[in-house]
């Protein structure tokens, strides 16, 4: 199947081009093992798959099928046994600037306010502090927290955390964005919610994204392509290209079109045994 055209930005009626046939990740034969000899315990094998410039890309496969680990490789956090992962044509060998991560926990400082908390990278990675200001209160006011600059996490919710987790990955502008079940933890509504403020915030700023989800729904609300992993040794099982015309609405969950990606991928899963 082929991509659609889709709705951009702060527009939505205007068609929005699709994402860039450009590779921005490419991974080969990437495989990795725990141990050696009989004691051995192959995590993932046999990894080959590439993502474009601009294109959202979830994830999804059973527990303990090597979704998180295969993150981990991507953000230079560990390396594989076996083959390499590249953004932008260089070798991901340890974390990169270009790099941002969001994992399920927010992971605030609780003695930092929002606005320190986000401004976290600038200072570690020592950027121009009054440029990245302006930057962090611009990305603040894109995720609806404009205001909640001097408030400390103990004073938000877990989905408000959670934003400010994300302005934190974005505030040095990385060319790739991983998101580790981001979500997760967040009940059902706010969930809800922040599948919509990510969608909104992906087609503003139009970053390459990797989603790590369990959830079968999640991955086909947000993706353009849904890799599905098989259990251990995690390798990939199946691809499908998601062709939702975007923006896409909440009650898009209940149309035929979205059922039958949910089932396709729920049969993929089936038929390797790896069931969520």
């Amino acid at each position: 199947m082929h991509g659609t055209v889709e709705a951009r930005g702060r527009s939505p009626a205007e068609p929005r081009p699709l994402a860039s046939s450009t590779e921005q990740i490419a991974v080969r034969n990437l495989s990795l093992r725990y141990g050696d000899g009989a004691d051995a315990v192959h995590a993932l094998t046999d990894i080959d798959f590439a993502v474009r410039d601009g294109e959202f890309v979830s994830i999804v496969g059973p527990s303990g099928c090597g979704k998180s680990t295969l993150l981990r490789i991507l953000a230079g956090l560990m390396p594989p046994t076996q083959g390499q992962a590249l953004l932008a044509g260089s070798a991901i060998t340890g974390p990169r600037r270009d790099i941002g991560v969001v994992f399920q926990s927010p992971v605030l400082f609780p003695w930092r306010t929002v606005l320190a908390n986000a401004e976290v990278p600038v200072h570690v990675q020592g950027l121009n502090r009054k440029a990245m200001r302006a930057r962090a209160l611009d990305l603040l006011k894109l995720v609806g927290l404009e205001g909640f600059e001097g408030r400390y996490p103990r004073e938000l919710s877990g989905g408000m955390q959670q934003r400010v987790s994300l302005v934190r990955a974005l505030i040095h502008d990385p060319a790739l964005l991983l998101m580790d079940e981001p979500f997760g933890a967040l009940d059902a509504m706010t969930r809800e919610t922040m599948h919509i403020e990510l969608q909104r915030i992906w087609m503003e700023r139009r970053k390459t994204i990797v989603f790590i989800t369990h959830s079968i729904a999640e991955a086909v609300f947000l993706a353009d392509r849904v890799l599905v992993m098989t259990p251990r040794p995690g390798k990939i099982g199946a691809v499908l290209n998601i062709e939702l015309p975007r923006p896409r609405a909440l009650d898009v969950v209940n149309t035929e079109g979205f059922g039958i990606y949910v089932r396709q991928i729920r049969a993929a899963l089936n038929a390797t045994g790896g069931a969520l």
